[in-house]
């Protein structure tokens, strides 16, 4: 239902009145409320007359239109306009924002265009379609609309059912679409103020249009109106004479634009594919249960997932403890289970400041307790004391015997940790089997999870510690709400894992991911978050400063070329100012129909001006100032002295780590200021930083799999892989290959490692087209190999709807067949990919375990600090240096077993930028 089609142009354009939905459906369906006190009627009555509309007119296109915020044109005219309308409810106020975003997640084009009405938008597109001899249909319940009817634009009211042509304007007004502009000055409009002409009704109107015509027509024969049959015909000269410069402004306030200025073609305006992850998240925010059930359904038939029956409903027994004799029961109980599901309720989401709260565990589905220890608000019951809480679970949670299921139990390993409690017995992680089983499916957080494998809503934090500054912590929530949600948790994380585990069971591949790459990762990656990375606070500052001063350089330099001052920052005056000021040509637009200013399109101006040259540098370090020298210093925990980020499992579709406060995968190396950066990241007193990267990894994968004879042979005899390829592209001797040669062969290389065409090939190059196909072809029949893996892979991604890295990692691809061939080809670009990408990210992963446990077993002072890409960074004792470097190469070389050696380059320096 959700599948965008390709552009059809016989198929008719279909404008839908967004604006006049939303009223309507706010005014016609009762009230729907969510359990948070969010209205939701108009939201669900609009997106159900977009289902409709996708469902009648399959293979169109559908763009959603809407009324700016502020005033329009008409006002200008008539200040009075609207002037009579209430104010719009604040329930229907709360529903626009939402609104908006689900539209757009449904892959609608939607415009909002300032300074005019959405009829004004329609109207000019429809006016486009008309005049490319395009059918149109306008989706509106407003009777102004009928003016724009034509041979080609056609009236549909999906909540009445009613289609209007040019018959059906004439037998629903008894007069012609080009009438109505006229109709609806003489009579004027209530609802919009227009003022008319006093005395002139329906009846009035049309037997003076019927018979003498439009407007101009009418003033032109008022001597006629006399001999007209209509009530009041007599009279009616003089008040059409003292009412005539009314008329024809209303006749002005009530004519639909269609000649608006759009920065947009009819072939602009194409749907999307749906962004799953958005509905589903909105969806469950506004509880449209039923759509919530069908978006799953349709994600997991996509994905070749089987979609997970109907579980039985779960009666719940929650439990708050509060006396020791209860919290003896519920341990007895946790030592004779096999298994339990346990989770930590703190003071924050950053693990080295939160504070334990209480702890909630489950050894049973639908059954579950939570034991708070330091609620603090004034009327309290008596709660048991944390340390004694901690102290009976200490050997139980240090026990490997004892087995542990949580969501993210990362998180909870590095909270236990400041309360001296190492967390072992982790034997599953339900966060981490929803991610293995598949990666793209659904986001890996226990309230989606539970939606999509369980069937049932989750309380969520905000539900019961509310929103932005006056959120409450949850040491202040009363223990009627927390004692539940806590245990909640447990028993939900402990369904999960009955729900999760036998799928990823019955697959071996993927249960060997889990077990041998993910499942390991957790107490690793706790221990380098915890232990952190050491930064010059002060360099850092230095380089803000210059910063600073370097951006203030740029900013002049800017103005003196733009020839006035501006906001370099901004979009709009950007927009202003390159395209309309200076002329510069229009290479992309956005989804609201404007110049688009993105990173690749000012690139691509800067080469013929200097300008966006000048904008994009000042981009770049101001996102480095903002993001690092001025809030790197800001992170350092005042306890550590060290900066400790977030790494995620379960974010990335390939498999890849990411980090988030602070993004360490994100600080520019190719760039004087981003190695500088870098510089900042320093070794303590004795020690040094130790940065082990794997060289060209991607490209020995891509050797690997695709056993081409020509890129083995390079790589088994030590020879530069981009000099090589250079020298059979280009057919000259490996000695005699230039610079250039090398430089056009390695974005060669790594073009078709990431699906890149000949269109971007020659981009990136400044060639020709032809020519940028002339080096691929040159390459395919220098390296055979490589095309027969390409088609494989393409082959076998349309069949099986997934690609694997070599571990068996599987990577879904939902629009491998999609019909828009547009979106079916990125996803074969990504099938080529991803089994490198992916493959490399579990290699990097099981060369973290092997280092780990040889450091851990030798007890050499040295320890993992960060990875970032294939790169792993390490403090080491300068005592041990050599030893430290042997053993990291050693293991990480052997962390896969290639067709080709893994090579791993390693530097040592006082700073991160110094070893890499």
């Amino acid at each position: 239902m959700l599948l965008m089609p390709a552009a059809n142009t016989s198929a008719p354009l279909v404008l839908v009145d967004g604006s006049s939905y939303l009223y309507r459906a706010f005014h016609a369906l009762p009230p729907l409320v969510s359990s948070k006190g969010q209205p939701t009627g108009a939201i669900k009555g609009v997106v159900n007359m977009l289902r409709r509309m996708q469902s009648d007119y399959p293979d169109s296109e559908v763009v959603v239109v809407f009324d700016a915020k502020g005033k329009t044109f008409r006002d200008d005219i008539y200040p009075e306009y609207k002037a009579h309308r209430p104010p719009m409810p604040d329930d229907l106020r709360s529903q626009i924002e939402p609104l908006h975003t689900v539209v757009r997640a449904m892959g609608f084009p939607l415009l909002v265009i300032e300074g005019v009405e959405a009829d004004d938008v329609i109207g000019t597109l429809a006016a486009m379609a008309t005049e490319a001899g395009r059918d149109c249909v306008v989706s509106t319940g407003d009777k102004d609309m009928a003016q724009l009817v034509n041979q080609h634009v056609t009236l549909v009211n999906t909540m009445t059912d009613t289609v209007m042509d040019i018959p059906g304007v004439q037998s629903k007004f008894g007069i012609g679409p080009e009438l109505i502009i006229d109709f609806l000055a003489l009579m004027g409009d209530k609802v919009d103020n227009i003022p008319g002409v006093p005395g002139v009704g329906e009846k009035t109107a049309l037997a003076l249009l019927q018979n003498l015509g439009g407007l101009e027509a009418i003033y032109a024969n008022l001597d006629k109106v006399p001999t007209l049959t209509f009530r009041g015909a007599k009279t009616m000269p003089k008040k059409l004479e003292e009412n005539r410069e009314q008329a024809f402004l209303s006749y002005e306030l009530a004519t639909i634009k269609t000649d608006v200025e759009l920065s947009l073609t009819l072939s602009d305006l194409r749907n999307e594919a749906p962004d799953r992850d958005t509905l589903l998240h909105w969806f469950q925010e506004l509880e449209f249960k039923g759509w919530i059930n069908q978006l799953q359904k349709e994600g997991d038939e996509e994905a070749g997932v089987e979609p997970a029956s109907a579980p039985a409903a779960v009666e719940r027994v929650y439990e708050t403890v509060l006396t020791e004799a209860d919290f003896t029961r519920w341990m007895d109980q946790l030592k004779q289970a096999s298994l339990f599901a346990f989770d930590t309720e703190t003071t924050s989401l950053d693990y080295m400041q939160a504070e334990l709260v209480g702890v909630s565990f489950s050894v049973e589905a639908g059954k579950a307790a939570y034991v708070p220890f330091a609620h603090d608000y004034l009327d309290a019951p008596a709660q048991l004391e944390r340390d004694y809480v901690l102290g009976a679970l200490k050997p139980l949670l240090e026990s490997e015997k004892h087995l542990k299921v949580g969501q993210n139990l990362k998180y909870d390993k590095s909270v236990l940790a400041r309360y001296d409690i190492t967390l072992r017995g982790i034997a599953f992680d339900t966060m981490l089997e929803s991610y293995v089983l598949d990666s793209t499916g659904t986001r890996h957080d226990m309230d989606s999870l539970s939606l999509k494998y369980l069937g049932e809503s989750t309380v969520s934090f905000e539900d019961i510690a509310g929103k932005g500054v006056k959120q409450l912590t949850f040491n202040q929530i009363s223990l009627e709400q927390a004692g539940p949600y806590a245990a909640e948790d447990a028993d939900i994380t402990l369904r999960l894992h009955q729900t999760l585990w036998p799928k990823l069971e019955a697959d071996t591949s993927l249960k060997s991911v889990f077990e041998s790459i993910e499942l390991p990762l957790v107490g690793i990656l706790s221990r380098m978050e915890r232990t952190g990375a050491l930064v010059d606070a002060n360099l850092l500052g230095e380089q803000s400063i210059e910063l600073a001063d370097r951006l203030q350089v740029l900013e002049r330099e800017a103005f003196d070329l733009a020839g006035q001052e501006f906001n370099l920052s901004s979009p709009k005056q950007l927009q202003e100012l390159l395209f309309n000021k200076l002329g510069l040509p229009v290479i992309k637009k956005t989804p609201k129909g404007q110049p688009s200013t993105a990173e690749e399109v000012l690139e691509e101006l800067a080469l013929s001006h200097e300008l966006p040259r000048l904008i994009l540098e000042h981009r770049s370090l101001s996102k480095l100032k903002s993001t690092y020298t001025d809030k790197l210093p800001r992170m350092v925990n005042p306890a550590s002295g060290r900066i400790h980020t977030s790494y995620h499992q379960a974010v990335t579709a390939t498999g890849r780590l990411s980090s988030s406060e602070p993004n360490l995968q994100n600080i520019p190396v190719r760039t004087g200021e981003g190695r500088r950066i870098r510089q900042a990241f320093i070794a303590p007193k004795g020690y040094k930083v130790v940065a082990a990267d794997y060289s060209q990894i991607e490209l020995r994968i891509m050797a690997h799999l695709s056993k081409d004879e020509g890129l083995l042979n390079a790589f088994a005899h030590g020879l530069d892989v981009h000099k090589a390829t250079a020298a059979e592209v280009f057919g000259v001797p490996l000695d005699s290959v230039t610079a250039d040669q090398r430089r056009s062969a390695k974005a060669i290389n790594f073009g078709l490692i990431y699906g890149m065409s000949a269109f971007g090939l020659a981009k990136q190059l400044g060639i020709s087209r032809q020519s940028a196909q002339e080096y691929v072809d040159l390459y395919f029949e220098r390296y055979p190999g490589v095309k027969d893996y390409m088609e494989r892979t393409r082959k076998q991604a349309h069949e099986q709807g997934y690609v694997e890295t070599l571990f068996g990692r599987r990577l879904h691809l939902p629009e491998i067949n999609a019909r828009n061939k547009m979106r079916q080809q990125a996803a074969e670009r990504t099938a080529i990919n991803a089994p490198m990408q992916g493959t490399a990210a579990d290699i990097i992963k099981k060369a973290m375990i092997g280092v780990d446990q040889w450091l851990a077993e030798s007890g050499l002072d040295a320890r993992m600090v960060m990875q970032v890409h294939d790169e792993l960074v390490l403090e080491v004792s300068e005592g041990c240096l050599e030893t430290v470097v042997d053993g990291l190469r050693k293991h990480m070389t052997a962390a896969a077993e290639l067709a080709i050696p893994l090579l791993v380059d390693v530097g040592i320096g006082d700073n991160w930028d110094e070893a890499h």
